[in-house]
């Protein structure tokens, strides 16, 4: 396995942190936060037109058909600008199960978000451990019925449609649900991201709702991959940000990185960086190239973002002093994304069991 970028993916990276370092600057961001609204309207649109949400999108939707390890440059440089986009909810939890499992109507359907014209996402969360599933759907005439709870689910009042999986004859299947058909109730989030609870009381979906098999499983990675590249990237845009404070802040006519404890807690936080890094990029290839171990190596790098990387975001407030709890200092923004990023995941414990469920079924 080569950790190196080919050209391609460097120019694709190099587009997207150039764009999001105009488009989503601090000062813009600021701006945005005032207004209240779910997401930055300009920087998706940005993001559209520089071809960034149409590169992993399928080429019959009037994508570039690239793969996860593409998925997770942007989403990484996404979240080392803490850009508030729906990016994540729309390609990780709505279009990479979309392209491998839909029909070719239900792949059309992604044609307008290439655009920036529409917004998709995908319910992953339920009540209980993250990637369990209880909600459950039988069959109707021609369609389906479906009833159970989502939590958590980004943006599904935005969304053309919501990505359900529900049991369907033992197994898990994955259904295209119009918001519109379900409950929706606002819950709180960390971010300025409009999270909710979508409730579905024997919603009836038709026959061209249902995804092809092994949906389920694409919808399910692509989840995790792709909330743990946000981390990595917010971890990154953290690590500069605090570096490049201790260097310039002075304490006793020294600057800050001049003390052996500052640079040793520097030292904590990018080992934290690295060890997600190796892992992120370890499970986007594998997660590209099919092979089986990729449940363990994204678990093991869902730990990290929800154990080790929301502790160094801890080490870095810590290390800004009374400025680093001040919202009206970027440092904010990361540790509410990493914080997120975490609950989304589920939590470090969870990943640990799970984490010992893969290696015991290995034995």
């Amino acid at each position: 396995m080569d950790f190196n970028l080919d050209e391609a993916q460097r120019e694709l990276q190099g587009l997207a942190a150039g764009l999001l370092a105009r488009e989503a600057a601090p000062q813009r961001l600021e701006a945005f936060e005032k207004g209240g609204a779910g997401y930055d309207g300009a920087v998706w649109k940005a993001l559209a037109q520089a071809g960034l949400l149409g590169a992993v999108l399928p080429e019959r939707a009037g994508g570039a058909g690239l793969g996860p390890v593409e998925l997770t440059v942007i989403l990484r440089e996404i979240g080392a600008h803490v850009a508030p986009v729906p990016a994540y909810a729309s390609l990780a939890l709505a279009a990479a199960p979309i392209a491998a499992h839909g029909t070719d109507a239900q792949i059309a359907l992604l044609a307008p978000l290439t655009e920036g014209e529409a917004i998709f996402t995908g319910a992953y969360r339920e009540p209980g451990p993250a990637g369990e599933v209880r909600a459950t759907a039988r069959a109707d005439g021609d369609g389906h019925v479906l009833n159970g709870v989502k939590t958590f689910v980004p943006y599904a009042a935005e969304a053309e449609r919501i990505l359900v999986p529900a049991v369907l004859d033992g197994a898990v299947r994955v259904f295209l649900v119009e918001p519109g058909a379900t409950t929706l109730t606002p819950q709180p989030s960390a971010t300025t991201e409009p999270l909710s609870r979508v409730e579905l009381n024997d919603v009836r979906v038709g026959p061209d709702a249902l995804l092809g098999d092994g949906a389920w499983d694409t919808l399910r990675r692509s989840a995790v991959a792709g909330a743990v590249a946000l981390s990595s990237g917010v971890i990154e845009g953290a690590l500069k940000l605090t570096t490049e404070y201790v260097k310039t802040r002075e304490q006793f006519d020294r600057p800050l990185a001049q003390f052996q404890a500052v640079t040793m807690n520097i030292g904590d936080v990018y080992i934290a960086k690295r060890a997600l890094d190796v892992a992120v990029w370890a499970g986007a290839w594998r997660l590209a190239e099919g092979w089986d171990d990729v449940d363990e190596v994204l678990t093991i790098a869902a730990f990290n973002a929800a154990d080790a990387v929301v502790k160094a975001l801890y080490t870095c407030q810590h290390l800004h002093g009374g400025i680093g709890l001040d919202v009206t200092y970027p440092l904010h923004r990361y540790f509410a994304w990493a914080k997120q990023a975490g609950h989304l995941l589920g939590g470090a414990e969870q990943q640990l069991d799970t984490l010992g469920t893969l290696v015991a079924q290995e034995a």
